[in-house]
């Protein structure tokens, strides 16, 4: 390895194997001293007697060299502050408050795959439920797919569900979709997955702050969450019941400031109850749609909405007075004007006039009875 930013690479690359993704305590030291320094602390640490610590004997066992240069093999890259790679977005998980004791940015990024993840900053993020509902991956595939159409990058997590829907649909739209995982980008997980994680390794990206290797836990689902709201501009929660993952990334989208949208759901499903209650508590903006989603995420002016109105019927035209004596009139037998203008609360002068006009556009017709609906009153 050749590049300016080696020493750098191999102090982060050490450091990503020391501690949890985003342990407040690394992160927070490498973000004040740098990861150089960090390094060359935590390597020298010596007890009372002289001996390395547990943290300096874990360091020297490890070697970054042939951690990157085994990654290389693999098609992996491990993209960090500095490189043109960067996606500079993610740094403001640098002054964003933690979350279950989380936060920071991370020390490096390793990314399997050909698209590069620092040109995606229009990308959305679209999570939710494992146990989706078939109408919950229907909406996430469809959201994914028009957003996919019009240039946004989709991410998710790659999990059952809604994150699976949300991968297909950006791809069956053409579009470009990303996965962070919780576990290194070698792995699989889960198991089902690896055909759509083996394509998006071909065709778009596998990202992870865990070197290669690394194995899921629930804590690092947590901490993985963070990345899937840094790296995008917004967050869609499609399906989330009150004790749900995605309400965690959704958290993670409020402290970073970044607009968060969600997907309602039958108010009798349990996958959707916690969706409902971010509408309810103001936290998340209600979309039913890539055009939603498009309006909130866009410069202002840009993208903007047609509301969406009823077709417009003849009798939509009427001056109030007309369209109140042609209510008037009875939909099954003709009436007399003293009977119309009874039911209208009119004069029969005003009623007579009103008719008659009524009566030039089609909307009643004079029978030797009385008046009558004409067709246009009837469209």
């Amino acid at each position: 390895m050749t590049d300016a930013l080696q020493p750098e690479r191999l102090a982060r690359a050490a450091l990503s194997r020391l501690g949890e993704p985003g342990d407040l305590r690394m992160t927070g030291l490498v973000h004040d001293l740098g990861a150089m320094r960090v390094h060359e602390h935590l390597s020298g640490e010596r007890d009372l007697r002289g001996v390395l610590t547990d943290i300096a004997a874990r360091l020297a066992s490890l070697d970054p060299v042939r951690d990157l240069e085994s990654a290389d093999r693999l098609g992996i890259r491990f993209v960090i502050p500095g490189d043109p790679e960067w996606p500079a977005q993610v740094d403001d998980l640098t002054h964003a408050l933690p979350v279950q004791e989380r936060g920071g940015m991370p020390l490096g990024l390793w990314v399997r795959g050909p698209l590069r993840i620092d040109q995606h900053r229009d990308a959305v993020a679209i999570v939710g439920s494992r146990s989706a509902t078939t109408y919950g991956e229907g909406v996430a595939s469809r959201l994914a797919a028009d957003l996919a159409q019009h240039g946004v990058t989709i991410v998710s997590g790659a999990a059952f569900g809604i994150d699976k829907a949300a991968h297909r649909g950006a791809l069956g739209g053409g579009g470009a979709t990303v996965a962070v995982l919780a576990c290194g980008v070698d792995r699989v997980y889960p198991l089902a997955h690896k055909a759509l994680l083996d394509h998006l390794a071909d065709h778009g990206a596998v990202v992870s702050e865990l070197p290669p290797g690394s194995a899921p836990t629930r804590a690092r689902f947590l901490a993985r969450n963070r990345l899937i709201a840094a790296l995008t501009r917004g967050t869609i929660v499609v399906e989330a019941a009150v004790r749900s993952g995605a309400l965690n990334t959704a958290n993670w989208a409020d402290r970073l400031s970044r607009p968060l949208m969600a997907v309602p759901g039958p108010v009798t499903s349990a996958q959707s109850a916690g969706v409902h209650q971010l509408v309810r508590a103001g936290s998340a903006q209600l979309v039913t749609s890539g055009a939603d989603a498009r309006e909130i995420l866009g410069v202002a002016g840009t993208h903007l909405l047609v509301e969406p109105r009823a077709v417009q019927r003849p009798r939509d035209k009427l001056r109030p007075r007309d369209a109140r004596v042609l209510e008037a009139v009875p939909v099954s037998r003709p009436a007399e004007v003293e009977s119309i203008a009874r039911t209208a609360g009119l004069g029969l002068i005003e009623v007579q006039s009103a008719l008659v006009r009524l009566a030039r556009e089609e909307f009643v017709v004079r029978v030797p009875s009385g008046w009558q609906l004409g067709e246009a009153a009837r469209v």
